[in-house]
């Protein structure tokens, strides 16, 4: 089975690929900031890091959020949506970033989707199981050519007769392709020589807790340093914010 993932991304970096390979840890306070303002009515509460390539498709009441230089992902299973154009306009352009990329593959469902806003104003979204398309807007982009023109087909199993609705590409290498053209890698299969691996990104882990539910009293924290020296979470994440628009 393939890898999954549901994964948003907030760039500004000119290359998102050069600023993941030379960044290796990310901001853990940036993080938790980030997740603080993206889930208001949480309890945030860190846990250990991870690399992005399990971490992009957790499941279960948790996050994943990588800060780095001009560029943030936050790994969630609120962004598995069939329906990317529908997502929450909070979770757009939270950083106030040039470019907002949406990126979901389940290979339990065989669905894919992907998404790019620019600027807050959405461009191109897409989603899709292998027999049926959920979403299509925008203009198809210059390296969506060969998937449409059959170059990528699907793989079928022998002796079965295929869906004759069947799209003629798989809609999971299709997403993956996308966040490939975005961020400089692919989720799925085994990284080519010298490519940039998913398992190399590390991320932090962050638990959600309601209102009224016991939070442990010891959770597995991996911040390098206590949650307490974090600046105050509004004040510290405007400033962060406005430095990374620079």
């Amino acid at each position: 089975m393939g890898a999954k993932a549901s994964t948003i991304w907030y760039v500004d970096a000119p290359d998102p690929a050069t600023t993941l390979r030379n960044h290796r840890e990310p901001d853990q306070h940036a993080a938790h900031a980030l997740a603080s303002h993206l889930y208001p009515e949480s309890v945030v509460v860190p846990l250990a890091v991870g690399p992005l390539s399990t971490s992009a498709g957790i499941g279960g009441n948790g996050v994943y959020i990588g800060c780095y230089p001009g560029l943030t992902v936050v790994c969630g299973p609120q962004l598995e949506i069939a329906h990317p154009a529908k997502i929450s306009p909070s979770w757009i352009r939270p950083l106030a970033s040039e470019f907002t990329y949406l990126v979901s593959i389940d290979p339990v469902r065989e669905w894919g989707a992907f998404a790019t806003w620019e600027r807050g104003e959405l461009r191109r979204s897409f989603s899709a199981t292998k027999t049926n398309i959920l979403e299509d807007h925008g203009l198809p982009l210059v390296w969506e050519r060969p998937f449409w023109a059959g170059e990528h087909p699907m793989e079928h199993t022998p002796g079965v007769i295929p869906d004759p609705q069947s799209l003629p590409f798989d809609p999971q290498d299709f997403a993956d392709a996308a966040n490939e053209r975005a961020l400089g890698f692919r989720y799925r299969g085994t990284p080519q020589l010298g490519a940039l691996d998913p398992a190399g990104i590390v991320v932090c882990g962050f638990a959600l807790y309601g209102e009224g539910e016991e939070i442990p009293r010891a959770p597995v924290a991996a911040m390098s340093q206590p949650v307490e020296a974090v600046p105050a979470e509004a004040g510290f994440f405007k400033k962060w914010r406005r430095k990374q628009r620079r």
